[in-house]
């Protein structure tokens, strides 16, 4: 089967198994988009970590980093031939555009025929400590899934 999506993260392993993956799970529920029709994948394809006591924490992939797992994002791309890209954070966001705009939740057209939608990181939202702020984003972060989701729906009728 065809995916529908294609979903660039900035976790390594197996991408979104942990609370930002539960984050993302629900949020993809409440934006009406089933997570078995997506593909999900890195945009950096090794874990950055340093150690903290026994947990280790991710790192934030430097641009060198990004760019040299830019052509295995490419590829995934030729592949899974994905109608709608969203991108979660900056650096999945770079790793499909060289450029970092405010374009937040508005579709980009890419020169492969996918639409690119940037949002944030499930993690940005496990980092707010403000309930009700937490509750707006987690809002803000389901609004862009849905720009995402009519994509995906427009271009299947």
């Amino acid at each position: 089967m065809r995916a529908s999506c294609w979903w660039a993260s900035n976790l390594a392993g197996k991408p979104f198994v942990g609370p930002a993956g539960r984050i993302l799970d629900r949020a993809l529920a409440d934006a009406g988009i089933p997570r078995n029709e997506t593909f999900v994948t890195n945009a950096v394809k090794h874990f950055k970590f340093e150690m903290r006591g026994k947990r280790r924490l991710h790192k934030r992939p430097n641009t060198y980093e990004i760019e040299r797992c830019k052509w295995w994002n490419d590829v995934e791309r030729l592949i899974v031939k994905p109608d709608v890209v969203v991108a979660l954070g900056a650096t999945a966001a770079r790793s499909v555009t060289v450029t970092i705009s405010k374009m937040r939740g508005a579709p980009i057209d890419l020169a492969d025929g996918a639409r690119l939608v940037i949002t944030i990181h499930p993690s940005a939202l496990l980092r707010t400590q403000d309930e009700a702020d937490k509750r707006a984003k987690y809002r803000e972060f389901v609004k862009d899934l849905k720009v995402a989701a009519r994509l995906v729906f427009k271009s299947a009728a």
